[in-house]
């Protein structure tokens, strides 16, 4: 999807009414992402929600659940696609909790930057281990991700020391079609 002036502005427009100076993004080079808008359920998470992914990246997720079992490893959603909007509520939360720009960006895209825009970003984890914690990187899912995910087109995003300065997160992948 291509990214319009309208759809920068709106961004521009929200950093603003958040209080985050535009040079906060500019000097970080972060890329903007795109909201989905073919979207398909995949269904319930860990939590039992539903989640959604862009219709590639659903199939190739609904794909590899089936092969990591076979290998007897379970995968879980946690969290799939998120809109513009539900990002800048997370951002507002944390900003509410007193929270600083400088830590929330470490943990957490702001409106406009956040893969889970595209609907081809997932956070994974598996039953036994917390969600969203480092401890992912211990478990025979993280392992089978790590040697398997990359046949299915999805690839770890935020590897220790990455250049975005986002905290390692060895729970979210993303879908690289030009990958798969």
């Amino acid at each position: 999807m291509h990214i319009t002036t309208s759809y920068e502005e709106r961004i521009m427009r929200t950093l603003s009414e958040l209080g985050i100076p535009t040079s906060f993004v500019t000097q970080r080079h972060r890329p903007l992402h795109c909201e989905c808008e073919d979207l398909v359920s995949i269904g319930l998470d860990m939590f039992g929600r539903e989640q959604r992914l862009e219709r590639r990246a659903a199939s190739k997720w609904q794909s590899m659940l089936p092969t990591a079992g076979h290998d007897g490893v379970v995968l879980a959603a946690i969290s799939g696609f998120r809109s513009f909007d539900y990002q800048r509520k997370i951002i507002e939360r944390k900003l509410a909790a007193g929270l600083t720009v400088e830590q929330i960006v470490c943990v957490s895209a702001l409106p406009g930057f956040s893969e889970h825009h595209t609907g081809r970003a997932i956070d994974i984890g598996t039953p036994g281990c917390p969600p969203v914690t480092e401890e992912f990187e211990q478990t025979p899912a993280f392992d089978w991700l790590t040697r398997r995910g990359r046949d299915f087109g999805f690839w770890m995003t935020y590897p220790r020391g990455n250049p975005l300065g986002v905290i390692y997160e060895p729970w979210h992948w993303v879908y690289r079609e030009e990958a798969a």
